[in-house]
């Protein structure tokens, strides 16, 4: 239970249905802990998940509900595996995507873990996703929703069989004006809750920020990154200050670029994270022929054996792209699109999509 009007409305659902619920939330990221460092603000904003206002109206949820309700605290393990991989990662010059490593690691992981601690037999949530067993296959198949505007599917390609099994999503087959309606027949006074819109960790939503308050509280110098900033055919435009400062399709932030070139604006096609070189171009350079996917995940097939028709979707905005998905060395697959995608990010997932039905995804490298 995060304290907002989803999950508050599946905890509903189930309970009025007369399942045995129990409201867990995770307490994952102290809210102050860089307050006031590097412009950060001493206060968090409105509209962040998983802050102690969210916490308070999770509790008063379960009260309402007539359920038990804990909080359950994984700080430590929400910063080694979202947090610190997240600031490698932009060090590095990959753009990361923290929720879908949230969700992989603690919320079908921990939480499973501790639902059964406590004698839970299933976890659920609010996400907008589907899924269900398909007995020809053998296999937990996970579909997009009701919803496509609410479609989470992008940020749980990593859920495995086991955690697919024990999972529900009651939110799946409702729209989100549906969902807010079923609230206020359940009583809930976050009916009308704003949906939270930053990375829970990032105060204010600047990520630049973020990085230099952490590395200075972890006692750990900014690494330096500064380069060139080239054209695609190599000439030297002028010089960043930092590999960490750019992801790939940017346009705000290029004003080191001395002599742009010509009137049209410049956007960035591929930072170089050991030359520290950053190219930038014009917008049709951005479009992309084919990506390659590592630590994929698959869903719906036990693996890829051959070329398979898919749509793939390169970020949560995304609209899915025909593209030709094939294996290429363990744990990767390679996407050859039919259209040249703009932006493919390395960092970000690539989810590949059969109509509705995940098939799996990877990172982007």
């Amino acid at each position: 239970m995060s304290g907002g009007v989803d999950s508050s409305t599946a905890a509903a659902i189930l309970a009025r249905s007369g399942e045995t619920v129990v409201g867990l939330t995770l307490q994952l990221w102290d809210q102050t802990r860089l307050a006031g460092k590097h412009g950060i603000p001493d206060a968090p904003k409105a509209g962040r998940c998983c802050s102690l206002d969210d916490v308070y109206d999770a509790r008063r949820v379960a009260e309402h509900l007539g359920i038990p309700y804990y909080v359950v605290n994984q700080e430590e393990r929400f910063e080694r595996d979202v947090v610190r991989p997240f600031v490698d990662e932009y060090l590095a010059g990959r753009t990361p995507i923290p929720c879908s490593l949230c969700n992989n690691h603690l919320k079908f992981d921990q939480l499973l873990k501790t639902a059964r601690s406590i004698g839970a037999g299933r976890i659920a949530t609010g996400h907008y996703a589907v899924n269900e067993y398909d007995k020809a296959r053998g296999r937990w198949i996970l579909k997009r929703p009701a919803d496509l505007a609410k479609d989470q599917t992008y940020f749980l390609f990593g859920l495995t069989q086991e955690q697919l099994a024990h999972t529900l999503f009651p939110l799946g087959r409702m729209t989100k004006p549906e969902v807010r309606a079923a609230a206020r027949r359940h009583g809930l006074k976050l009916a009308d809750k704003p949906d939270s819109q930053e990375i829970c960790f990032i105060p204010g939503g600047d990520y630049k920020r973020f990085l230099t308050a952490y590395l200075e509280e972890q006692g750990e110098p900014m690494p330096e990154t500064a380069g060139e900033l080239v054209a695609a055919a190599g000439e030297v435009l002028g010089r960043h200050e930092g590999i960490f400062n750019f992801t790939v399709g940017q346009r705000k932030g290029l004003s080191a670029a001395e002599r742009p070139l010509g009137p049209a604006p410049l956007y960035v096609l591929k930072i170089d994270p050991v030359t520290h070189r950053v190219t930038v171009g014009a917008d049709a350079a951005l479009g992309t022929h084919a990506l390659r996917a590592r630590g994929v995940n698959w869903i719906s097939i036990p693996e890829l054996r051959g070329p398979m028709r898919v749509r793939v979707k390169i970020r949560h905005r995304h609209e899915p792209a025909w593209a030709t998905l094939e294996p290429a060395s363990p744990g990767e697959a390679v996407a050859a699109f039919d259209q040249p995608q703009r932006a493919v990010t390395p960092g970000q997932a690539a989810v590949f999509y059969d109509g509705d039905e995940v098939v799996g995804g990877g990172w982007i490298v």
